[in-house]
């Protein structure tokens, strides 16, 4: 099954092999990142749990639908999802929002929709980014990525 499922991404244009090459020369630079988050001490029995993601080729069918809102919720609950996968409470959610020509009947519906899902999630929008780079996306396509942090305590 999994040779199955590496042929069809490889076909698709995603070589997972080269990507966990990849994440193997990450490892052997910075050997403390985590799986699907990592973990930061802050004391002897808290951690800090933090994690990246974005939707993947959802965010298309977002756009291919002009249904923006609920993709900020899905952004929300991949990062969360990440980080409360070691037993973490989230706390608070990041994002990031980049487009070519800033359209802010889109951009509001997104934003909308992240802080849906952070209320859904239990954690605060802390902020994020607006990045707005004419030339670089058409129009009215935008791309998306968030940034969760929570607390986990250590369990003996």
């Amino acid at each position: 099954m999994k040779n199955l499922r590496n042929l069809c991404y490889k076909k698709s244009g995603v070589d997972i092999d080269k990507a966990n090459k990849l994440v193997d020369w990450i490892k052997k630079r910075a050997p403390k990142i985590g799986g699907f988050s990592g973990l930061f001490p802050i004391d002897k029995k808290k951690f800090i749990s933090a994690g990246c993601d974005g939707v993947g080729t959802k965010l298309k069918i977002a756009q291919i639908l002009n249904k923006h809102d609920t993709i900020g919720i899905d952004l929300v609950a991949m990062n969360v999802n990440d980080v409360i996968c070691c037993g973490a409470k989230p706390l608070f959610f990041l994002d990031y929002f980049a487009c070519g020509k800033l359209d802010l009947k889109i951009a509001r519906s997104v934003i909308s929709g992240i802080k849906k899902g952070c209320e859904l999630a239990g954690c605060e929008l802390l902020g994020g980014e607006t990045a707005e780079m004419p030339g670089f996306y058409r129009k009215k396509e935008y791309d998306l990525a968030g940034f969760a942090v929570g607390i986990v305590e250590k369990k003996n």
